[in-house]
């Protein structure tokens, strides 16, 4: 692959998500997303619950609990294990996947680099603003569609053409950081991306707990919009154009289980130390 010498490159450890200050018990930043989690959970809870009993008793549980702590601040666990601050040392989520589209590099690297185009197949993303040439405002919606949740970003590395990597702010209501690499494919005909996504949980081990049941959700999240990319860009994307020819970037066809088009892994890496657990 060209470029080798980024072959080592992560953004887990060269962009790693910036965690908002802590406060006594319940940092902030875990505040809200202990919050906007347990909303999620408790929805989700509730409407399973005829079909799966027990599963939707466990998440509705859980997810009052989060939204106890989000709102209060307080959390019974922390104070049992004689903790006064919010912890930090959860690991980040880490989402890598790839696939190869039929259109030219150069073409497809303007369209990813132009953020305000990826809630056009990114479909947990409502809204992105570009604020300059490396901050912007974006709106993601909550699982389930019971809110949004908002944060600012910046583009903290990038090679034109080739890479594009950032994160969100630091005490941003959602800790993220990513990076998308491009490659020549196809003879020169084609691109091939590498999407590498990035987010921080809520501190301390309830956080880890998070982290570990919602990452498959994640996964599967990211790996549609990347779908969704390729569909979009080849079909309904006119270059020179912001402007799609009809239909809904996100009806795309179940193609995930073609090895040849799209790989994903994930991993878990310890907060800022690039190692694998």
């Amino acid at each position: 692959m060209a470029n080798e010498q980024y072959g080592s490159w992560h953004a887990d450890n060269e962009f790693t998500p910036q965690s908002g200050s802590g406060v006594v018990n319940v940092g902030q930043g875990e505040r809200i997303a202990s919050a906007a989690v347990g909303a999620w959970l408790l929805s989700s809870g509730l409407n399973n619950l005829f079909k799966h009993p027990i599963g939707g008793l466990i998440r509705t549980a859980l997810g009052g609990y989060l939204l106890y702590r989000g709102a209060s601040g307080h959390c019974p666990v922390y104070e049992s294990m004689g903790k006064t601050k919010g912890v930090t040392h959860t690991q980040n989520v880490n989402i890598r996947t790839g696939l190869i589209v039929n259109k030219p590099k150069d073409e497809v690297y303007a369209f990813w680099r132009k953020l305000e185009n990826l809630p056009l197949f990114m479909k947990h993303l409502a809204s992105v603003t570009e604020i300059d040439s490396k901050h912007s405002h974006w709106e993601a919606i909550i699982p389930g569609n019971i809110g949004r949740v908002k944060w600012n970003a910046e583009i903290v590395k990038e090679e034109p053409g080739y890479l594009i990597g950032w994160q969100s702010i630091p005490n941003s209501m959602i800790n993220n950081a990513g990076k998308v690499t491009f490659h020549d494919a196809l003879g020169g005909e084609g691109t091939e991306l590498e999407v590498v996504m990035t987010y921080h949980p809520p501190a301390g081990e309830i956080g880890s707990g998070i982290a570990k049941m919602l990452t498959p959700v994640f996964e599967k999240m990211i790996r549609q919009d990347v779908m969704n990319f390729k569909e979009y860009i080849e079909t309904k994307y006119r270059s020179g154009s912001n402007n799609a020819m009809g239909g809904n970037p996100n009806d795309t066809a179940n193609t995930n289980d073609n090895p040849n088009i799209l790989r994903t892994e994930k991993e878990s890496v310890q907060d800022g130390s690039g190692n694998r657990s």
